[in-house]
């Protein structure tokens, strides 16, 4: 009967009383979906499935991971940005969200418009790694090679305007050298035709080269947080190799529709941040080369804000032109 009640009240909603904490006192009711623009295996993907399970837990509803990937994460991003804003599909948002605005002259959305931030969960480093039989083993060897031979070196990325790309080309004009660009569809072909020499160099997050740099397939010359990372503690950071103000991380975070009711927003920002303190979750994605990194709606709307001007600045810079 109660839930019955609380059914009929929603329905009166919909003619315009204002009932609204009612019907989000009942969130949620249904299962959830958590929509990854990215493929499967991806960082996005790891986290967004880290988090699924404990709050289908938390919440008593199961809650989906889907991969729609395609279109530089357009196709995702758009399926939530124009979903009803009832908190029952969400985004889990990658770098591209704050470069495609860069990257095309059109977006069939607008980000800080159309999506609503809940909360930042994980950055995780990219590696900056080259081909063994590359002839060099540090920073700024390759920079010295790179300047011998300008635009002989070849870097690999997961597509033209993707981070990968982005964090290349910021390191490229940082140092003032030039490299070719080869970008793929995806960053596993970009690892695989790296692993196997086609290709010298890439800047690409740990998830996908770690197996690699530990069989010895790849050589990790530099890492692009500002800080070492603990699963690779004898790596330095770029900047430290001697490239200042270089910073170039793959993060990830939660956004609903905009229009989300309030309440909702504020639940699942609790819910999803509690969960990002697990310690049994945080080892884990330790082990994957990242660090769980809760925010407020407000803190991580600022962070797309402030990557988005930075990555303005490097695609101008590198003379890249929107589609």
């Amino acid at each position: 009967m109660r839930a019955f009640q609380r059914m009929a009240v929603c329905i009166i909603a919909g003619f315009g009383f204002t009932v609204a904490p009612v019907c989000s006192q009942s969130y949620p009711a249904r299962p959830l979906r958590v929509i990854v623009p990215t493929s499967s295996g991806s960082g996005g993907d790891l986290v967004a499935r880290m988090i699924a399970q404990p709050l289908s837990e938390r919440f008593g509803q199961q809650v989906v991971v889907e991969n729609r990937a395609g279109a530089s994460t357009i196709i995702g991003t758009d399926l939530v940005a124009k979903a009803a804003p009832d908190g029952y599909t969400l985004l889990m948002a990658v770098p591209a969200i704050a470069i495609n605005p860069s990257m095309f002259r059109k977006l069939p959305y607008d980000a800080p418009r159309d999506l609503a931030p809940i909360t930042r969960t994980a950055i995780a480093a990219n590696l900056l790694v080259v081909h063994p039989s590359v002839p060099v083993t540090s920073v700024q060897q390759l920079i010295a090679l790179a300047k011998a031979r300008p635009g002989e070196v070849l870097f690999a990325s997961s597509g033209a305007g993707s981070n990968t790309h982005l964090a290349m080309e910021l390191f490229l004009f940082l140092t003032q050298t030039r490299m070719g660009h080869i970008p793929y569809k995806g960053p596993g072909p970009g690892i695989i035709d790296l692993a196997s020499g086609r290709v010298s160099a890439m800047a690409t997050t740990i998830v996908g080269v770690l197996p690699h740099v530990r069989t010895g397939r790849l050589r990790t010359l530099g890492i692009s947080t500002t800080q070492r990372i603990t699963i690779l503690p004898e790596v330095p950071t770029i900047a430290e190799a001697g490239v200042a103000g270089y910073e170039s991380s793959a993060w990830y975070g939660m956004l609903a529709p905009a229009g989300t009711p309030a309440e909702i927003v504020t639940r699942l920002h609790a819910e999803v941040v509690a969960i990002l303190q697990i310690q049994s979750i945080r080892a884990r994605v330790a082990t994957e080369g990242m660090e769980l990194a809760g925010s407020t709606p407000a803190e991580f709307a600022a962070f797309m804000q402030a990557e988005s001007a930075k990555w303005a600045k490097v695609v101008k810079s590198a003379g890249i032109r929107p589609e």
